[in-house]
């Protein structure tokens, strides 16, 4: 259960009326991002109020005309998900640093240098995020603001968004180790099984995402293994 003294306050209206439980805001917040928590863990006190602060409990009438139920639980799932739940300076800084680094990530599989086709390091592009002064909203949703990070650092960073397609040719003796690695990177384009036992497969990874597949197959297939770029588009 959540300490009542480090305890944010939730509110919600419904007909009129406004209603507030104590939570770990932590907590709360990724109950409302549909994480399953422990709703006993999240509250503080076990009430539903109309006035936390002042400790001013809701009525029974209150609450069955606002959710035609009295079981303090289920009332405060409603209320967590649908009321406004507090973000303090360091919950904000979380989110923000949560975006960035998913931006990063994005960045760092998808696009390459288009000179090279190779993947940037994540490091530098979170410097060139750092040094294109790139504001991160942390309310904002993150396929948003990737368009504009990325429009951003192309004055510093070259980027080119690119698609792969890789041919990889597995001796018979690794077949079976390489399914779920093809389906962790990408889409498989096609397969066919050859004569003596050797497996052919095309498929389709975001570019920048190369030298990590390539590493990954060689090292499971100890370099025993044909990989060749197809297409890159």
């Amino acid at each position: 259960m959540a300490s009542v003294d480090k305890a944010g306050i939730v509110k919600y209206k419904t007909n009129g009326q406004g209603f507030e439980i104590l939570v770990d805001t932590d907590l709360a917040l990724s109950f409302k991002s549909n994480v399953q928590e422990d709703i006993h863990q999240i509250l503080a006190v076990q009430k539903i109020f109309t006035d936390a602060r002042k400790g001013i409990v809701a009525s029974d009438n209150a609450l069955r005309q606002g959710f035609n139920t009295l079981d303090v639980l289920e009332i405060a799932k409603v209320i967590i998900q649908n009321g406004e739940v507090p973000l303090t300076t360091e919950h904000k800084e979380k989110l923000r640093e949560q975006k960035r680094k998913q931006i990063i990530d994005y960045i760092h599989r998808n696009a390459v240098e288009p000179k090279t086709h190779v993947a940037h390091p994540p490091q530098r592009i979170e410097n060139a995020i750092k040094e294109a002064k790139v504001h991160i909203d942390e309310f904002q949703d993150t396929q948003k603001q990737i368009q504009e990070v990325v429009k951003k650092i192309r004055e510093i960073l070259p980027l080119k968004f690119e698609v792969k397609e890789i041919e990889v040719k597995i001796p018979p003796e690794y077949t079976h180790k390489l399914h779920s690695i093809f389906n962790s990177f990408g889409k498989k384009l096609s397969e066919e099984w050859q004569n003596n036992g050797s497996l052919v497969t095309v498929i389709e990874i975001p570019g920048g995402l190369e030298e990590e597949f390539v590493n990954k197959i060689n090292g499971l297939c100890h370099g025993n293994v044909d990989i060749k770029i197809l297409r890159i588009k």
